[in-house]
């Protein structure tokens, strides 16, 4: 799905607009005398564990198709978050077990950051040769220190496809290395206090705190994220813009994305049947019966567009090893 424009929106990183959400959890927490031992500590953990479980699905799928994603840059597999943007940063900083404000949250297996060992929890003091408390101090808005710092390290990247970095790991020892990065879709993927929905708004995937796919199998799950995924690398946002956000548009743009799901999964190595199996299970209980959106097809029109890809996936990956959509997939818009 994909949401309207909204440029203060569109500015908020990760760790700032999940702060609806987490104030929702502390609520839960202080009601319940367990949690209540342990004040914040659970909120905290369990925003760690579904960003690991969206940042690892993710990296799979924008790596896997990077060689057909127009649009592509070095990228290391660590996700950063800035414990000053929390409501209560002494807070996250204790439950997570953080030594400053800017550590590591999710790391993607089998990345660079994986395989150079910097772990989650690590807490960064220096990237890019800039030493990140004298760089950067707290800022207003809260976001921007992160972005800044994140900007830093694409453009590292961008220069010479590796970053310098420093990190204390939770063991207080400090590590010096120099990652490598390696080519991947350009998108972010974020949990957000957004509830049950799953948006795609060009640069980033969000998925809500309370979305089903967090309950299914990863596979599943993984189709669900690669449906917001193809919003980004299709352009979709884009050619709204350009074009209008009629009823008709907006549902031309969901079918395609439907379709290019399976795609973009059998190069991350999932099954891509599995978008049938998302939408076979997501759609009967979510999709609305008779008071669906008009927007979308039903979603057993849905599953069979879906279905109907995969004959085109298999003689692809027959012919070259690879789900190559660039070249095998048909669009329904220009681009």
């Amino acid at each position: 799905m994909q949401p309207k424009p909204n440029k203060a929106a569109d500015r908020l990183p990760h760790r700032f607009i999940f702060l609806l959400s987490l104030l929702g959890l502390f609520a839960l927490a202080i009601s319940n005398p367990a949690a209540a031992r342990e004040p914040g500590a659970a909120p905290y953990l369990e925003l760690q564990q579904r960003d690991q479980q969206v940042f690892g699905i993710g990296w799979r799928l924008v790596t896997g198709n990077a060689p057909f994603c127009a649009r592509t840059a070095p990228a290391i597999g660590a996700m950063l978050h800035d414990a000053a943007a929390y409501p209560d940063p002494a807070a996250a900083r204790a439950a997570l077990a953080m030594g400053g404000d800017i550590a590591v949250q999710a790391v993607a297996e089998g990345s660079p950051a994986a395989l150079y060992r910097l772990p989650v929890g690590a807490t960064l003091t220096r990237v890019a040769e800039r030493d990140l408390a004298a760089s950067f101090p707290r800022s207003t808005p809260v976001w921007r220190r992160l972005a800044e710092i994140e900007a830093l390290q694409a453009s590292a990247l961008a220069r010479t496809g590796a970053v310098a970095m420093v990190w204390r790991e939770p063991n207080d020892q400090s590590v010096v290395a120099l990652v490598p990065g390696v080519a991947a879709c350009i998108t972010r993927f974020e949990v957000s206090g957004i509830g049950t929905r799953a948006v795609a708004d060009g640069e980033r995937v969000v998925i809500g705190d309370r979305f089903p796919g967090f309950g299914y199998p990863e596979e599943e799950f993984a189709a669900a994220i690669a449906h917001e995924l193809a919003h980004n690398v299709l352009g979709h946002r884009a050619w709204l813009d350009r074009n209008g956000r009629s009823r008709n548009h907006v549902r031309a743009t969901e079918e395609e994305a439907d379709r290019l799901a399976p795609w973009l999964l059998a190069n991350a190595g999932y099954d891509p049947a599995a978008a049938v199996r998302f939408m076979q299970r997501w759609g009967p209980r979510h999709d609305g019966g008779l008071l669906r959106k008009r927007t979308h097809a039903g979603w057993d029109e849905r599953a069979a567009a879906i279905a109907a890809e995969l004959p085109a996936i298999e003689a692809a990956r027959n012919r070259s090893g690879t789900a190559d959509w660039s070249r095998g997939f048909r669009r329904q818009i220009g681009g």
